[in-house]
Parts: structure tokens; C-alpha cells; sequence
């Protein structure tokens, strides 16, 4: 079963905004390989469904979101530490500008539910749910 990503605390169907299934991320709720955004490889994002090295948007490495294909540190984009992400490298809170406890992902360090931008039914690689 793929993994529902909602917009807002609300966890109806009119409020899908996307679908993951391990590979493939999908815009709203149909998983028909017309609504294919990405594709994921467990390293690389790529743009649609081809896995060409020309496709690669991002790297993820589990800690850090790298803009393209290379790893260098002036390439980071976010960092990831299983709670909060952080804008860049650094990991002071005043870079925190996402939490996410598994459920919610929340704008910034709070986690009043006024503060709910999406929510997760199921397990997604949680860079995808800042792209």
C-alpha cells in the first residue's frame, strides 16, 4: 500500500497531495504512472520516471539533501536529523525550518498542531515531503 502524504492536519481523501510506494512519488491521489513526479532509488531524485544520471535533481545520503549528483558539502541544501531539518549544514536551532515526528511535519520547531503543514500516513523518505 502506498504511503498518503496530506496537506494540512486533515486526513481526508479530497486532501492527497501526493503518493509514495517506495519508488515512485505521485501527484495527488491516483498512483497511474501518468502522475509519476519522481523517482526515488534509495540515493538519487530523480525528475519523472527515467532513471538517466541526466534526471538527478537531488541526493539524499540520510543525513544531508545535496542539490544534483554530487556530494560535495557546498552542495547541501538541507540537513536531517531525524527530528527537525535544518536550512544548510549547520545544525543550530536557529536553522531549524521543518519538524517531523513521523506523523506531522510542522513549520519551524513547534509542535502545535497550528503549525501542521502535512501529514503522513505511512513511511516516506522525509526529504521528500520538503521538495
Amino acid at each position: 500500500m502506498a504511503t498518503e502524504i496530506f496537506k494540512g492536519r486533515s486526513t481526508s481523501s479530497s486532501n492527497i497531495i501526493n503518493n509514495f510506494d517506495g519508488e515512485y512519488l505521485y501527484k495527488g491521489n491516483s498512483t497511474s504512472s501518468s502522475n509519476i513526479i519522481y523517482t526515488f532509488d534509495g540515493k538519487h531524485l530523480y525528475s519523472g520516471r527515467s532513471t538517466s544520471s541526466s534526471n538527478i535533481i537531488y541526493t539524499f545520503d540520510g543525513e544531508y539533501l545535496y542539490k544534483g549528483n554530487s556530494t560535495s558539502s557546498s552542495n547541501i541544501l538541507y540537513t536531517f536529523d531525524g527530528e527537525y531539518i535544518y536550512k544548510g549544514r549547520s545544525t543550530s536551532s536557529s536553522n531549524i525550518i521543518y519538524t517531523f515526528d513521523g506523523e506531522y511535519l510542522y513549520k519551524g520547531k513547534s509542535t502545535s498542531s497550528s503549525n501542521i503543514i502535512k501529514t503522513v500516513e505511512g513511511n516516506v523518505p522525509t526529504f521528500l515531503l520538503i521538495i
